[in-house]
């Protein structure tokens, strides 16, 4: 049995036998690779320099510069797991949702597959001896889809409303929080002023959460930002459809694509069709019946099967910066103010076992926290705090958590060493928090679940009465994410809805990271992340599970298909079908 497409762009059908088949093999999957006890420290791809992302080589031979002229025309048809929620990314916190951001975007600058920082809409730029201020030198022939010509004036706007705070841009903010103002020194020159040198800046607007809206748009039509946006990339939204999908027609004009790609002129595809499918199996199985030309969610499980059909290809990479985490420990609350407890956590947590249970041999276990091939990424810090059951024990003895009840829980002072987890009210238990809930019960530690509504979640998250939050994470490109996630300036408060969840205050990771942002010299750099990478180790603010990596599958005529530097999502700007395709 196949699947048959309806009319309708979005619909879709599967004869309930093909569906059976597929979950069947799912649960004894499932069944035969429950987590198991994998003592010492985990191996783990690393580099001490900045290194290039891992590379799947396609078709084309080359997944960063485009490799032959492509034939124009066609609808591409994939599929997603999440629908983003709104297609505004500069207020977007969706890490799943950035995969359209070089369809309606454009950045500033670039990355190429090295790091390095390259022109994109800005031609060139200088940076003062003080590293404060920042002069870029614009394109003068770019213009947003509604006409409106790309200048200074375009950067000033985006860059305040993406700075301001009653935009809510959580993680965008705390990217560019030392931006002060911009200034236009004429049409096409720009001015950015810092508040503090800061060495990431140039990479932060690399990324996808930067890319430039139409300033009319942002002043005379903010809300439709979320349904329609108006940017200068090589696509337009025809239209987004909340839990269905969106549409993405080719602009006819476009020609300034990042000369890094050398790609010229308007992208190939005419259309771009996206459902949002969150049935891991419907989405391999509409692409394996050629329903689907490409999924940006390929299935773990089905990963293998993916590399054996000659038709098909299958692209995983590593993203940059912070790697998948699993419970996020309040510090500032019982037990977890004690590090004792933190760690006899961390390394009663069998990794090796989550990661096949939940990437089927796909995913890289981690026990550091910082992505392996995020430049002045430190590999010494790796496997301290590898599975040992022995030392999860003695360090709760250590912390007096000596006593036993009758269900077999520790206790101390009559009190059962119990912690409580948030979810959403309904929402199913991640596979991630089950196993690590059977870890802990190992060492007598009790982790419960609690469903609440979510509004009654946020509360609880923005006022920290909290022990557990679920396991989660979000992408910036450079080492400067421990600094978004850690740093004590970025614990939620009433002026910043900050990343650090773990509310961890250490004075001394402070200083690292304070002063890596505000250095450029690499050798510096390099130490400053080495030792804010082993502080971590020591304080465990949270349980580091495995690489934050991402599955991408396509049939083999899909061609020209790239990968974003900054954010490892596909880049279809040179993407083509070799086939005849309406």
């Amino acid at each position: 049995m196949v699947m048959k497409r309806d009319s309708s762009i979005f619909g879709y059908g599967m004869a309930a036998a093909r569906i059976n088949r597929y979950r069947l093999i799912l649960v004894l999957s499932s069944a035969l690779i429950l987590p198991a006890c994998s003592p010492g420290p985990t191996t783990q791809k690393s580099s001490t320099q900045r290194t290039e992302p891992e590379v799947a080589q396609g078709p084309a031979g080359n997944d960063y510069v485009a490799q032959e002229e492509g034939r124009s025309g066609g609808t591409l048809r994939f599929s997603v797991a999440v629908d983003p929620g709104g297609l505004d990314l500069q207020t977007s916190l969706v890490l799943n949702g950035s995969w359209f951001g070089h369809l309606i975007y454009d950045n500033l600058v670039y990355l190429d597959n090295k790091g390095n920082i390259q022109p994109w809409l800005a031609k060139s730029w200088t940076i003062s001896p003080d590293g404060k201020t920042y002069t870029f030198y614009l394109r003068d022939d770019v213009t947003f889809s509604d006409g409106t010509p790309f200048d200074a004036e375009a950067v000033r706007v985006n860059l305040a409303r993406i700075r301001d705070p009653a935009t809510k841009s959580p993680l965008a903010t705390a990217m560019i929080a030392p931006y002060v103002d911009g200034k236009v020194i004429d049409k096409y020159t720009f001015q950015a002023n810092l508040r503090e040198p800061y060495s990431p800046f140039l990479y932060v607007l690399a990324q996808s959460p930067m890319g430039l809206v139409s300033p009319r748009q942002i002043e005379e039509a903010p809300k439709s930002l979320q349904e329609k946006p108006i940017g200068t990339g090589p696509f337009v939204v025809e239209k987004y459809t909340r839990l269905q999908g969106v549409t993405f027609v080719r602009r006819e004009d476009y020609h300034w694509a990042p000369p890094f790609i050398q790609h010229d002129g308007p992208a190939y595809l005419q259309r771009i069709e996206v459902s949002f499918i969150p049935e891991a199996m419907v989405r391999y199985a509409s692409l394996d019946a050629d329903q689907f030309d490409l999924t940006m969610d390929a299935p773990p499980q089905d990963a293998a099967v993916i590399r054996a059909n000659p038709n098909l290809v299958l692209a995983s990479r590593i993203m940059a910066g912070n790697p998948m985490r699993g419970p996020t420990l309040n510090t500032q609350r019982e037990p977890f103010n004690d590090v004792r407890v933190r760690r006899a956590l961390a390394c009663a947590i069998d990794r090796e076992g989550i990661t096949r249970m939940m990437g089927f041999g796909e995913y890289q276990p981690k026990t550091d926290f910082l992505a392996s091939n995020t430049p002045y990424y430190d590999p010494t810090a790796q496997g301290i705090l590898h599975y040992d059951m022995a030392e999860a024990n003695r360090l709760l003895d250590e912390a007096g958590w000596t006593g036993r009840d009758s269900s077999g829980y520790r206790t101390k002072d009559g009190k059962r060493l119990t912690a409580e987890v948030l979810m959403t009210q309904s929402a199913t238990p991640s596979l991630v928090i089950i196993a690590i809930q059977s870890d802990a019960r190992k060492i007598g530690m009790e982790i419960t679940l609690a469903e609440m509504p979510n509004a009654q979640r946020l509360i609880h998250r923005d006022q920290g009465t909290y022990q557990i939050l679920g396991n989660y994470t979000a992408h910036t490109n450079t080492a400067d994410g421990l600094y978004l996630y850690y740093h004590s300036k970025q614990i939620i408060s009433d002026k910043l809805i900050g990343q650090n969840l773990t509310r961890l205050q250490d004075p001394e990771l402070d200083d690292l990271l304070d002063r890596a942002r505000q250095s450029t010299d690499p050798v510096v750099l390099k130490a400053l992340y080495s030792q804010a990478q082993h502080r971590l180790v020591e304080l465990v603010p949270t349980i580091p599970l495995y690489e934050n990596e991402i599955l991408i599958a396509y049939q083999k005529y899909v061609r020209g298909v790239l990968y974003d530097t900054s954010d490892s999502w596909p880049l279809l700007t040179a993407a083509w079908l070799d086939k005849e395709r309406s």
